[in-house]
């Protein structure tokens, strides 16, 4: 499977903008978008969970090439915690209620912007990925707290 590529993230960016969808970049793609040097094989959105914002996401998602059963339509406008999408142009994971971000509300007010793209804070990034407490997100935490530190010592 090839890396997640810029060039997908812009094209989740504007058929979401044109959409009107209320969502976040977060995981590894959220923080590779805020600078973070390492490679995704997909890209993760952290998505406001109303069933306007699931229809307006499904419409989306339907012009990006995703074909979605009438059951993953239904998942995305209840907003189930969790899709993974993997019958489109790339991969793509939905997080409707990521491990250690209380509402996205509150995400969305720390949020970063980066050339159009909204991005959960590093902070919130780095809770979710503590919060899961897989292998894979242990061994990313160190880098992404030597990546926030460096950021902030840049300021």
């Amino acid at each position: 499977m090839a890396a997640f590529e810029y060039r997908q993230a812009e094209e989740v960016r504007d058929a979401l903008r044109r959409h009107r969808v209320r969502y976040l970049f977060i995981g590894k793609s959220g923080a590779i978008l805020l600078g973070f040097p390492d490679t995704t094989q997909d890209a993760d959105l952290f998505v406001d969970r109303s069933v306007e914002n699931g229809r307006a996401l499904v419409a989306a998602l339907m012009e990006l090439g995703f074909e979605l059963t009438a059951a993953q339509s239904a998942d995305v406008e209840r907003g189930k915690d969790f899709i993974q999408l993997k019958n489109g142009p790339f991969d793509l994971d939905l997080v409707f209620a990521p491990d250690g971000i209380e509402r996205f509300d509150d995400a969305w007010q720390r949020r970063v912007e980066v050339e159009g793209f909204p991005v959960c804070h590093l902070d919130d990034i780095i809770a979710s990925k503590a919060a899961a407490n897989r292998v894979k997100d242990r061994e990313s935490l160190p880098r992404l707290r030597a990546f926030r530190d460096y950021l902030r010592a840049r300021r």
